[in-house]
């Protein structure tokens, strides 16, 4: 009798990115608590959440079906339950498009149509368009495709409000902005593997230098664009002084990485820094949030 080969859970679970989307999932739930006056429904909370948890679990999913040929190539990529030869296609494609079409419907029963359209645009976005094609066509790959990644904390508006207002674009335009410096500070770091594997990242295609530049100016308008909150009323001096903090310290590693002739390891610094910057500024428009909620109901 021919033994069945079960595939551990594990791959599959890989195949999802996890930590991105633990990610996604944390600043759509941030989204949905500001867009909240106190708390949102708990139903809304909870099926919102696995809703754009699973739709960027499925997008994930496909990017690895996509690349995975790509991921082999790369050092850090080839670990991958795909490039491994942990799971085949056909089996994970299977998997993501079975996520994806759950995490759709979830929204669509339980949560509101726009929050389910949106989150359909943003998996194809970032599955379609930015995998199979801006990936591989352009140096502004990730500028152009970092719309999809951007979109969660607007998501998690829209789920609670049924709409899309200006506060819930200027979460998704913070993330937009960080995206750059976040990514072009890793292919900095991985640039030879780019180059391998034949993607045309900025550092690849327009060297070090033009890169570092790009960074330090895109981490400067991000410093512009988090104040924008503050400005516009929609967060108080609790965000704004965090934000400013974060700001420092993120332009801080932007020149130690533009004044370094050796960039690989400010460079790798510099990525892990924008990944705790990025959670720490959404937990500081939480904290304010929520302090001036106590203050309203407490003072006013």
């Amino acid at each position: 009798m021919t033994a069945i080969t079960v595939t551990p859970w594990s791959q599959y679970y890989q195949l999802t990115k996890p930590k991105v989307v633990y990610l996604i999932v944390f600043t759509a739930m941030v989204g949905m608590l500001l867009a909240a006056e106190g708390l949102p429904p708990l139903d809304i909370f909870v099926f919102a959440s696995l809703g754009i948890g699973l739709a960027a679990a499925s997008g994930a999913a496909i990017n690895h079906v996509v690349d995975e040929h790509i991921d082999r190539v790369m050092e850090r990529t080839r670990n991958r339950p795909m490039a491994s030869g942990g799971l085949d296609q056909a089996s994970a494609l299977i998997f993501a498009l079975s996520i994806g079409v759950l995490g759709i419907a979830i929204l669509v029963v339980f949560v509101n149509f726009l929050t389910a359209l949106l989150t359909f645009f943003s998996l194809v976005g970032y599955a379609l368009i930015y995998t199979m094609y801006l990936k591989r066509a352009t140096p502004q790959n990730i500028v152009l495709g970092g719309a999809a990644g951007a979109a969660p904390p607007l998501l998690g508006w829209c789920a609670v409000t049924g709409s899309v207002g200006t506060e819930a674009l200027l979460l998704f335009l913070i993330i937009f902005v960080w995206t750059p410096p976040h990514f072009w500070a890793l292919a900095i770091r991985r640039r030879e593997e780019y180059a391998k594997a034949g993607i045309p990242m900025l550092p690849v295609t327009h060297g070090v230098d033009f890169t570092k530049i790009q960074i330090l100016l895109y981490t400067v308008l991000l410093f512009i664009v988090t104040l924008m909150p503050f400005i516009v009323q929609m967060s108080g001096l609790i965000y704004l002084s965090g934000a400013i903090a974060l700001g420092i310290g993120f332009l801080y590693y932007a020149v130690l990485l533009y004044r370094a002739e050796q960039p690989n390891v400010i460079a790798m610094k510099t990525f892990g820094y924008s990944i705790y910057y990025l959670n720490l500024l959404f937990a500081f428009f939480l904290v304010d949030h929520y302090a001036r909620v106590f203050i309203r109901s407490w003072f006013l």
